[in-house]
């Protein structure tokens, strides 16, 4: 494999808690420097992009950072602006706000933003972001899927993500939404990619060395494809349901983690 993760990220899957200790988002402020973080917020995911800012600038005063800042990135001239390149030097945080995935990627590829978020990744800022947010962490995300139904064939959509993470495939509002079934067809179709999906109120924090520790009040799944032997989701009549064979599974709270590169469950304390 090769350099799945280069710096910090913290993937969240949704539906965090921000109203009581925000256990989360408070991981996040501490990880970015407490009350010297300096925290940009991504709304570009989020179609009513003043609400998502507003609420989490809330949320992080409340939880001590020292400087919040709200960057509306809307259109892709909105990306590729001149003072765009203060996203690479300025915060010690940066998070993505939930909405549609596609809307990030779409808008943010290829722009001095995606250049300016890479370089910060590159130099340790901390990249979190929650739902949508998260899936567009990876190099490959889902945007559409079929929930809490059977899984079948074809009905898995998937593009380009932001590629801060690679070789996984991350789902979120993972057990909510009754994702497993299209999280397999993920992995069937490509068995080389580990499967990682993130439930409400949880979070991976994931080091640069490609481990990761569970957050949160949930679990995380994670389907590794590695050891299947067999499935059918390359075969004709493509609705039919999925067939996997020797498939392995991992369901992880708080207090465990999982080291990416040996695909080895880790007791975090």
């Amino acid at each position: 494999m090769g350099n799945m993760a280069k710096g910090h990220l913290v993937i969240i899957g949704g539906a965090e808690d921000k109203k009581g200790e925000c256990k989360i988002l408070k991981h996040l402020t501490d990880m970015a420097g407490g009350s010297n973080a300096r925290i940009t917020i991504m709304t570009t995911a989020s179609e009513d992009f003043n609400e998502a800012g507003a609420v989490y600038r809330d949320v992080f005063q409340r939880l001590g950072a020292g400087k919040i800042k709200v960057m509306n990135i809307n259109t892709r001239d909105d990306a590729n602006i001149d003072s765009i390149s203060e996203l690479a030097t300025e915060p010690t945080g940066i998070f993505f706000t939930g909405g549609d995935q596609l809307r990030i990627t779409s808008i943010l590829g290829g722009t001095r933003a995606f250049k300016a978020l890479h370089e910060a990744y590159g130099r340790g800022v901390v990249i979190a972001g929650t739902s949508a947010g998260a899936s567009a962490m990876s190099g490959t995300m889902i945007i559409d899927g079929n929930g809490n139904d059977p899984a079948r064939k074809c009905t898995l959509k998937m593009a380009p993500g932001l590629g801060l993470l690679e070789e996984v495939l991350i789902d979120q509002h993972f057990h909510q939404r009754g994702r497993i079934g299209r999280l397999l067809c993920g992995v069937a179709e490509n068995p080389f990619i580990l499967g990682i999906g993130i439930d409400e109120d949880t979070a991976v924090r994931v080091y640069p060395d490609a481990h990761f520790e569970v957050l949160g009040s949930n679990s995380v799944t994670i389907v590794d494809g590695r050891q299947i032997k067999s499935s059918n989701v390359s075969e004709l009549m493509p609705d039919e349901n999925l067939a996997i064979a020797n498939v392995t599974i991992h369901v992880l709270p708080a207090g465990y983690g999982f080291d990416m590169h040996g695909r080895e469950v880790l007791r975090m304390h």
